[in-house]
């Protein structure tokens, strides 16, 4: 019984705790910017826990009567150069010259500071006491004045940002040797530097309840569908998370299929991709933080293509693509393949190759299943130690690591000759496809096909095969079928896909995703706002002025 009452007791304190914690939350929210200079000073470091990296500079303006002033700012998110030249050395340079403002009126040295002294680039009026936060942890600088309720934010953003480097997952021969950072203005930029057209447009957004990340949309206004853009809107705004930590929370959050192997996004690291999937009517989602945006709709042969492809000659391109469709064959039925002639079928193997086979086999105490079951995980183990060391320690790991390991256990018996070179030629060939992701997938549905192998033999391949190409072809990214131009046949989309014929060939755009501007060519006028939508905007406008 007393057990009983001290748990209903320990309940209604933690009820009773929440429910303080949510009206402290409300009254919080509900907080309002004071006319009163030192309680607006003292919310502030209340709000932000008197944390040590919070600028605040006070000094006094205008005359007789002098009215105090505050500079509230960031550091690390704040240029302190910006700031100390631009911003408090004009207001203070100006101590002595305000004989024009009133010194009863603050309002007045608010409109005086705002339209005289203040040089930066964007100044914006702040009455709401959230937002003004929201504005100071972005980085820009807040300007507060004693008997007035209202502040001034400054765009005065800065701090330590990596600069533009070549890009290392995606690396260029003949292209531009450029990647993205993780500054979102210096992202979008880079891509403006490429497309300098008045339609590439940029809407901004907030997202992560607690994070507050700035995520950019770019799209060309003209090119890009609206239903597809309606759609990524939509999905964008129901996101419900606390946390926006870079572009792959965005990606799960609004994939098509969530238990699909294959990647529905494609991701890069380069401008020049961006750009030439922008000009054929894709969107691109930038987060702020993140030197890697997503773009969509993705299709499964888009994967295979690299931004080198464009940059030589046609012939070289489509041999490359190709070769790295044929590698995707080899990693993801290699092995399997192997495991499927030696258990079920060996009359299908010449009989030379049959005879030397079996003699590396001789002594081997595992099933072939079971060998390279165990040489394939050994070799993912050997990827992954790789990519997490250090780049010098982890490429002679690998490689030492490799050879070591493949040698001994050859000598020791344990696995034949044969299956290191299966193993190892699959390796080697999965590092030919361009994207990660795809790799990932099909290293993983490798193993899948080793198990079908080594159940029915190549029948159990067949079956995996036409289960695989049934769930590819059901996929949709944002409404276009996955396997694009292929299922639906679109033969005027072929020239650049498996093969890219010469740039004169490429003069249309992929038919499901720009229905608006087909052509690359033409006449460039009818970009931009459709009529029908400027009609509906100057009847909104009409009808306001009528209400009004």
């Amino acid at each position: 019984m007393n057990s009983a009452w001290n748990r209903l007791t320990k309940t209604r304190k933690k009820r009773k705790q929440t429910l303080q914690y949510e009206e402290t939350e409300i009254n919080a929210n509900k907080q309002e910017i004071s006319e009163h200079l030192d309680g607006n000073l003292t919310n502030i470091k209340e709000a932000l826990g008197n944390s040590s990296d919070l600028a605040i500079r006070e000094f006094k303006m205008g005359k007789p009567s002098l009215h105090k002033v505050a500079i509230v700012y960031i550091n690390g998110l704040a240029d302190n150069e910006l700031i100390g030249r631009f911003i408090i050395e004009k207001l203070m340079g100006n101590v002595n010259n305000t004989e024009s403002v009133d010194p009863e009126s603050p309002s007045q040295l608010f409109t005086y500071i705002k339209e005289n002294i203040l040089i930066v680039g964007t100044v914006e009026d702040i009455t709401d006491w959230n937002k003004m936060l929201l504005f100071l942890l972005s980085g820009q600088t807040i300007l507060l004045i004693d008997g007035w309720n209202q502040v001034i934010s400054c765009a005065a953003q800065g701090g330590e940002i990596r600069a533009i480097t070549e890009p290392s997952g995606e690396p260029a021969i003949r292209g531009p040797k450029e990647s993205f950072v993780e500054a979102l203005i210096t992202n979008t930029a880079m891509v403006r530097h490429r497309i300098k057209s008045p339609n590439l447009w940029v809407e901004t957004m907030k997202l992560g309840k607690i994070t507050q990340t700035d995520v950019a949309i770019m799209y060309i206004e003209g090119i890009v569908n609206d239903k597809l853009l309606t759609e990524v809107k939509e999905r964008l705004g129901k996101i419900e998370a606390d946390e926006i930590t870079g572009s792959n929370t965005i990606e799960e959050w609004i994939n098509d299929d969530t238990w699909t192997p294959w990647p529905t996004m494609l991701t890069t690291e380069r401008p020049d991709v961006v750009a030439g999937n922008l000009l054929e009517g894709r969107v691109a989602i930038f987060v702020d933080g993140t030197p890697i945006p997503l773009i969509l709709p993705a299709t499964w042969n888009q994967f295979f293509q690299t931004a080198e492809d464009y940059y030589m000659r046609w012939n070289i391109a489509s041999f490359l693509r190709l070769l790295r469709f044929v590698s995707f064959l080899i990693t993801l039925f290699g092995p399997a393949l192997f495991i499927a002639f030696i258990s079920f079928h060996p009359e299908m193997i010449p009989t030379p190759l049959l005879v030397s086979l079996t003699a590396q086999r001789q002594g081997i105490p595992f099933p072939v299943f079971i060998e390279a079951l165990l040489m394939e995980f050994t070799f993912e183990i050997l990827r992954e130690a790789g990519v997490r060391m250090p780049r010098p320690i982890g490429q002679a790991v690998s490689i030492v690591g490799a050879l070591v390991l493949g040698e001994a256990a050859v000598s020791a018996g344990i696995v034949s000759s044969s299956m290191v070179i299966v193993v190892a030629g699959t390796a080697i060939a999965s590092f030919t496809m361009p994207h990660h992701s795809l790799m990932d997938a099909t290293r993983l549905l490798r193993f899948l096909m080793m198990i079908l192998a080594a159940s029915f033999g190549l029948y159990g391949i067949g079956l995996g095969v036409i289960v695989l190409v049934a769930h590819t072809c059901s996929i949709r990214s944002f409404g276009i079928p996955y396997l694009a131009p292929f299922t639906p046949l679109i033969f005027a989309d072929w020239k650049d896909t498996l093969i890219r014929l010469p740039k004169p060939f490429l003069s249309t755009r992929p038919r499901l995703i720009s229905q608006t501007k087909i052509k690359r060519t033409g006449n460039i006028q009818n970009l931009g706002p459709s009529p029908r939508e400027n009609q509906t905007k100057d009847n909104e406008s009409k009808r306001g002025s009528n209400e009004t």
